[in-house]
């Protein structure tokens, strides 16, 4: 599970005059078994909130909960319990796939022996037995994203974050990042999903959030907002809301 308590984060920024705040005042909740759904347009305070959830940003303030470890205070603890994804995220170059999953094994302490055996299943999960041996740089974009999500899950963490996963992906590559978010969830896994792509969504999440210039808009169940709005997608609730923000800016 995963808990935040009126997080906020604020930045120094010159160019705005000064404080920035780029996540103001938000809580929400991600319950076992469900993927929750953090949307909002570029700027909107994702990508930030993503980060302090997993430990790499300190928040201002506020707290978060990761299986009932205060991230700010025991990080090192909340990790363990983690897997962070992003579409962005590099891979070492030089390494192979093995020794990627390898590397990242024995930073979450694992043994010898279950690392290995762990290697061998995700070799075999993402179709990467092929190019087990092969570098990294020299794999396609597609088959380094698989490396990516192989090295987040080496540990099998309860909590799994995706930041925008299927980002510059083919559609069968994409369809096989999203099997497997699914396929998390059907494991009783905390999923948290960003994404700009709201089929996506409307596939995927059973529970949504939507931030725009760091503060939560709406949220709960996708029927929920769904039925509330009197629309038939969350695409359509998604300019809704964006559009009264832009035209009635107090109300944001």
């Amino acid at each position: 599970m995963i808990e935040a308590n009126g997080l906020t984060k604020i930045f120094f920024d010159p160019k705005r005059g000064g404080e920035f705040r780029a996540v103001d005042s938000i809580s929400f909740r991600c319950e076992p078994g469900r993927i929750f759904g953090l949307l909002g347009p570029n700027g909107a305070g994702k990508t930030t909130t993503l980060r302090i959830l997993s430990t790499s940003l300190v928040p201002t303030a506020g707290q978060v909960f990761v299986g009932g470890i205060d991230v700010a205070v025991h990080p090192a603890q909340a990790r363990q319990q983690l897997g962070f994804c992003t579409g962005t995220t590099g891979v070492y170059e030089r390494l192979s796939p093995r020794e990627m999953i390898e590397y990242f094994g024995r930073l979450y302490g694992m043994d010898e022996d279950s690392l290995a055996a762990r290697a061998h299943e995700l070799l075999d999960l993402f179709g990467l037995r092929p190019y087990e041996k092969t570098a990294c740089g020299k794999l396609s974009a597609g088959n380094r994203q698989k490396v990516s999500l192989a090295r987040t899950i080496v540990h099998d963490p309860p909590v799994l974050i995706f930041d925008e996963p299927t980002t510059s992906l083919d559609i069968l590559v994409a369809r096989t990042v999203m099997e497997f978010i699914a396929d998390c969830r059907a494991r009783g896994r905390t999923v948290i999903l960003s994404t700009h792509i709201m089929s996506e969504v409307e596939k995927l999440c059973d529970d949504v959030a939507m931030l725009h210039h760091g503060k939560i808009l709406l949220q709960g169940s996708v029927e929920q907002v769904l039925a509330e709005a009197g629309v038939n997608s969350i695409e359509d609730v998604f300019f809704e809301h964006i559009d009264r923000c832009e035209t009635e800016p107090s109300s944001s």
